[in-house]
């Protein structure tokens, strides 16, 4: 099976200032949305670990699953994470007209 470009989109909440909330948001390429969520999770627990040992956290898996960074103090909620296709919003396919 050909590996698609899948978008990962994970809540996460703050665990120093309670209401406050947001989405950490994944991309790689994988067989299928589970096998997305899976790899998201992987890199996520490396730039975890990584940080909390004070080594430099990994990138660019050959999948392309990958972390920038770790910011500790933040809770993401895997259990309702989503996986789909990855759509970039700067796609002519997201376009709209424009009224002019």
């Amino acid at each position: 099976m050909a590996k698609d470009y899948f978008e990962v989109d994970v809540p996460i909440r703050s665990t120093e200032s309670p209401g406050l909330r947001g989405v950490h948001v994944f991309t790689g390429r994988a067989e299928s949305d589970s096998a997305a969520i899976k790899a998201a999770h992987e890199v996520y627990d490396a730039a975890r670990a990584a940080a909390e040992a004070g080594l430099e956290i990994p990138h660019g898996r050959p999948d392309g699953w990958g972390a920038c960074g770790y910011r500790p103090g933040w809770e993401l909620d895997w259990p309702a994470a989503k996986a789909g296709p990855w759509k970039s919003p700067y796609s002519w396919l997201n376009s709209s007209p424009i009224e002019l």
